[in-house]
């Protein structure tokens, strides 16, 4: 089990994902406010954890790894639109808005190294309801600074957020695959 192929494998999955969108609608998701993604991320996070306690039986089509995918982009917007203000068109190519997706999810595998050489791949002896738990709490946290205009006394930003609920999405995906 080598983490790293495995979460660049992930990314890949999403970045697909991310481009053929990106073809059918462009960047129309420029036009969200950060607050909008945060919800976004929320209403996905939720129906990960209703999906959970029911066994896993829902009326919609996308099961838990689909919302998963979607926390990991949504993230990864999340942190375009902290770097680049919300507009009210369009304003960037698909292939701009590739590369800044690429460089998100680069910084996102980079931050997953960095912790995962500390806690030495401790979150393989986690429940995926809990990496679900984990993101909800990264979501009212974000929710609260968003709240505070962004002012903190003590704690890590909105970005730093986001990037923790791409990782536990990522480690999500991951240990689901392997569970099949």
């Amino acid at each position: 089990m080598d983490t790293n192929r495995q979460f660049e494998k992930v990314m890949a999955e999403c970045r697909e994902l991310f481009k053929n969108k990106l073809h059918d609608y462009s960047a129309s998701w420029r036009i969200l406010r950060p607050a909008s993604l945060t919800d976004q991320i929320f209403i996905k996070a939720k129906r990960i954890r209703t999906l959970e306690m029911s066994g896993g039986k829902g009326l919609v089509d996308d099961g838990i790894r689909s919302e998963f995918v979607g926390i990991i982009n949504y993230g990864i917007i999340g942190l375009i639109q902290l770097e680049r203000p919300f507009v009210d068109t369009v304003d960037i190519t698909n292939d701009e808005a590739l590369a800044l997706y690429d460089d998100y999810a680069r910084k996102a595998l980079e931050l997953m190294k960095r912790k995962n050489h500390d806690y030495g791949d401790a979150w393989r002896g986690m429940r995926v309801s809990s990496y679900t738990d984990l993101i909800l709490t990264k979501i009212e946290r974000t929710k609260e600074i968003e709240n505070l205009g962004g002012e903190t006394l003590v704690s890590e930003g909105i970005d730093a957020n986001y990037m923790d609920m791409i990782n536990y999405a990522v480690f999500g995906v991951i240990k689901m695959d392997e569970e099949i």
